[in-house]
């Protein structure tokens, strides 16, 4: 099957979340990305070069076009396209509160960089977290920035977008903690192996409104504590460092 130029005006419309959430699907390419993806994701259609069709015999999708990494240019968000692109069904999951009792999960406040967003993916994935609950207003998971920057990780943790204080109430008594300048030192308070961990947008933080709905403040110290210094981590910094500290408790 050729790469026509509907099916290149089709793709290129998918850069756009009302695009993308009209059809329900979403782009990943290279092939870490589309081989990690192509066990966990339904894929619409593949697009790639002989060459990764022969490295891959065993990938399957309903569309199968043939192209030359020339012609995959044309319809690649990269600046430097690589063998294959895959065009995946967003997947649709169930958020069951019940279901995040036992374990620890991330939320996300208003997250608006796409960079961020999918490196808090891959964090939460190499650190075991299998639920990230989003704010309506964090920036859109399948976009094809935040998919680069998963690694993969998209394909295996759980993204889903909520208004936040509804599903903060509907929690009741499980540990909620946040990130805050004046918080109390992580080091030295207690965490428990299950609950919420609250991260907030990167210039904002966490909006006051959620802040009565938060169980514990912490905040990550700088060292020497005398020696002045950047004012902020970056969200997703400030997130491996947070992650990397409940599991070291673990």
């Amino acid at each position: 099957m050729l790469l026509s130029k509907n099916k290149i005006k089709f793709i290129k419309s998918l850069e756009l979340k009302k695009n993308r959430k009209e059809a329900g699907l979403f782009v990943a390419e290279g092939n870490k990305l589309v081989n990690d993806n192509l066990p966990f994701m339904k894929c619409e259609t593949l697009i790639a070069t002989p060459e990764w069709y022969a490295s891959n015999p065993d990938a399957k999708a309903p569309e199968r076009i043939t192209v030359t990494r020339e012609e995959l240019s044309k319809v690649s968000f990269l600046k430097s396209p690589q063998e294959v692109m895959g065009v995946f069904r967003q997947p649709v999951y169930t958020l069951d509160p019940n279901q995040l009792n036992e374990q620890l999960s991330l939320v996300l406040d208003t997250v608006q960089d796409p960079g961020n967003l999918g490196t808090i993916i891959r964090l939460a994935d190499w650190f075991g977290i299998e639920h990230i609950i989003c704010s309506p207003e964090t920036v859109d998971c399948f976009s094809p920035k935040t998919v680069q920057a998963t690694m993969g990780a998209i394909a295996r943790v759980k993204v889903h977008y909520t208004p936040l204080i509804p599903f903060l109430k509907a929690m009741g008594d499980v540990p909620v903690y946040g990130t805050f300048l004046e918080g109390k030192n992580i080091y030295s308070e207690a965490l428990s192996q299950t609950g919420l961990i609250v991260m907030g947008n990167e210039g904002k933080g966490i909006s006051p409104d959620l802040r009565p709905y938060i169980s514990k403040e912490l905040h990550i110290p700088s060292y020497p504590l005398e020696r002045e210094t950047s004012e902020s981590l970056n969200v997703a910094i400030a997130t491996s460092i947070i992650c990397a500290e409940f599991r070291r408790r673990s």
